[in-house]
């Protein structure tokens, strides 16, 4: 790989006694591709490809140190010996690309719950976690000396597995020894709390062990927080001063810094939007203070970013997990003069809200990630023969189902039969909130016009339209149509039937109409607007911030017990609702439209049936979901019937972004 337009970044790095390819490090995260405790080959194709890809160094995700941290079925055992024989199946296929790898000890101490352990939490003090809010047991002594010896054990695994090192978690995001270190959440009375030299004990006890098991040339690290940012927590300058008592030890190769406990997990993974590289202003202070290399994490998405945040002298490697999720090819696209190409983390966590579902690592618009056997991107294989293939729909399914067909070799037309690409992610990214979203579909939209894919906007893809034009195939991908019927699911039988009365009046709109091209809404000036949300997801947060944006007074009404819980998978729900409050957004919850008049609604209490009338109402906007718009493929069947015709997406069941693009892509692959 060449250094020029990013000399730093794509130049060699220095870690104790090794060599790194260049300053790229995948740090470490969940991926639930592990079984039984054990990796998975899936877990191993997952690092190859990261390897393939260019990344120098990667830290494997966090492993139980104690059988007593198992936040869901099969977390992996660092300590269970079994262990080794899997390193070495990682290390070799790592090996084999340059890449560094290493173990993460890790424990999650209060941060969990014991539903899947049958064992108690651990923690040094009785202080419940925010999250899990299961009371955890203070340690004792002898717990103590488990969980040190845990971490041993890993270090020692990690040296008879032939991986490169270990990185000693949790001294960060609030886990176990994070725990140990903050007077917050530590009010020992031994020698393991009180004073900061007490409250370091077990990380300098921990330390020693894993430089006594691994020796001088493998690599010894440690993760460690840059600022808790919260109430009694450590701030940059407590972690700094921390940072250098660790790294004058002289034991450790490296520190990976990274922010926020579960109190406020947005600074740990946050969601769009939030500032690039926010987290180095206090990774600088750890920097300044240790003489050991430093890597530095926090939304950095491209490699101008990443090459700023290296020449600023902010840290030494820049550290990245989603990033590399969205694309595993990252480093090798820059290297290659393709920086432009790199498909864009965009923030949404759908690979949080994978994990949080208790599904394999996925990405929004990544169909290939946690699945690189089968769906790599260096594996499009060639059509066995050209064909002419018609994709009706550019949302983000029919993107991505052209561009995977014209990558296979077939000639594509892509027909849309509005004026623009992209679908509703396209005016979901019209909401500050959402900004970056829309790069799911602007990425898309950019490779194809690097192509001779045909694509033909305003135009209507009738039946008689397809037949002249004489294709092989045609894919269908014409979305779903946002519904505003009034009816919630509370109210099943009702929901095919007629509108509730007062729907079709002409202040009442769906979401669809407030955030699609026309936006009839976009000036509030001081008017009442009530959005009734009846899904619990992102659209109609996205709606009543739109019109809170726009000036008007927004009241939030839901039959469900809060608003957006669906938004508790991507972690940011109450960044969501905080936002929403501090605009002046009122919410109303366990209530149920049940009449519409003019200008003024009744709700009843899904619980007492007390009835709720809202007056002065300028604005009525129903989040109802939305309907399947498939009229074009069973019309195609009935005139075809020898046609080869595919559905995808929104268009066979509305739901989710990454499901549009996960279905296109394998409807392309198999054309």
């Amino acid at each position: 790989m060449t250094a020029t337009r990013y000399p730093r970044l794509l130049g060699p790095g220095q870690l104790g006694r090794h060599e790194t390819k260049n300053r790229v490090w995948m740090t470490s995260h969940a991926t639930l591709l592990v079984k039984d405790h054990l990796f998975t080959d899936a877990h191993v194709d997952y690092y190859v490809e990261r390897a393939k890809g260019g990344a120098a160094v990667i830290t494997m995700e966090a492993m139980a140190v104690h059988a007593s941290t198992q936040p869901y079925p099969g977390k992996a055992f660092a300590f269970d010996p079994r262990m080794i024989g899997e390193f070495r199946k990682i290390a070799t296929a790592v090996h084999n690309h340059g890449t560094l790898i290493l173990a993460q000890a890790w424990h999650r101490g209060r941060q969990t719950h014991s539903v899947t352990s049958r064992v108690p939490v651990l923690a040094p003090s009785a202080i419940p976690c925010s999250v899990y809010r299961e009371m955890p047991k203070v340690m004792e002594h002898e717990d103590i000396e488990q969980i040190i010896h845990g971490y041993r054990l890993t270090a020692r695994h990690a040296v008879e597995g032939e991986l490169d090192g270990i990185e000693i978690g949790a001294a960060s995001h609030g886990y176990l020894l994070n725990q140990f270190l903050s007077p917050a959440t530590n009010h020992r009375q031994d020698e393991y709390g009180g004073s900061l030299e007490n409250r370091m004990r077990i990380v300098m006890r921990i330390i020693d062990a894993a430089r006594e098991e691994t020796g001088a040339d493998a690599i010894v690290g440690l993760r460690l927080n840059s600022d808790d940012g919260m109430q009694g927590g450590l701030g940059p300058a407590e972690w700094a001063e921390i940072a250098a008592i660790l790294a004058a030890t002289g034991k450790l190769d490296y520190i990976s810094c990274s922010q926020g406990t579960y109190l406020n997990r947005m600074m740990i993974y946050p969601t769009s939007p939030e500032e690039h590289g926010f987290q180095m202003a206090a990774t600088r202070q750890v920097k300044a203070a240790v003489s050991i290399p430093v890597v530095g994490v926090g939304r950095i998405t491209t490699p101008d970013e990443a090459e700023a945040i290296l020449r600023a002298g902010d840290c030494d490697f820049i550290g990245m997990t989603r990033a590399l999720i969205a694309d595993a090819f990252w480093v090798r696209k820059a290297a290659q003069g393709h920086a432009d190409t790199i498909r864009p983390c965009v923030g949404a966590n759908w690979c949080m809200e994978s994990i949080f579902g208790h599904a394999p690592i996925a990405c929004i618009h990544n169909p290939s990630a946690g699945r690189e056997k089968q769906l790599s991107e260096e594996k499009i294989e060639p059509a066995p023969a050209r064909r002419n293939i018609a994709v009706v729909g550019a949302g983000p399914a029919g993107l991505r189902a052209a561009l995977t067909a014209h990558l296979r070799g077939h000639a594509v037309t892509l027909i849309e039969r509005s004026t623009e690409l992209g679908g509703q992610v396209a005016w979901m990214g019209r909401v500050h909130s959402a900004r970056e979203l829309a790069d799911t579909a602007a990425w898309l939209v950019a490779q194809l016009r690097e192509t001779d894919v045909q694509i033909y906007l305003d135009s209507e893809a009738t039946p008689e339209l397809l037949a002249q034009g004489g294709y092989d195939s045609v894919i269908v991908a014409t979305g779903s149509r946002p519904l505003k019927h009034g009816w919630s699911p509370l109210q099943p039988a009702r929901w095919d039937g007629p509108s509730m009365p007062g729907a079709d009046q002409d202040w009442v709109y769906s979401c669809g109409d407030v955030l699609a091209a026309a936006q009839p809404l976009r000036e509030g000036a001081g008017r009442s607007a009530v959005v009734i949300d009846t899904l619990g997801a992102r659209q109609g947060v996205l709606t009543a911030e739109y019109l809170a944006r726009a000036g008007w007074k927004v009241q939030f009404i839901t039959q469900l017990g809060q608003p957006a819980p669906n938004l508790a998978a991507s972690r940011d729900w109450g960044k969501s609702y905080g936002m929403l409050r501090r605009l002046g957004v009122c919410f109303t919850t366990d209530h149920d439209l049940a009449r519409i008049d003019d200008h003024a609604l009744t709700v009843l209490d899904v619980y007492t049936k007390a009835a709720l009338r809202v007056d002065g109402v300028d604005a009525l906007v129903l989040v109802n979901g939305a309907a399947a718009q498939d009229g074009l493929f069973h019309a195609l069947k009935a005139a075809q019937p020898g046609l080869e015709v595919h559905l995808v997406g929104d268009a066979v069941a509305p739901r989710r972004i990454n499901d549009a693009i996960y279905e296109a892509e394998l409807v392309a692959r198999r054309i």
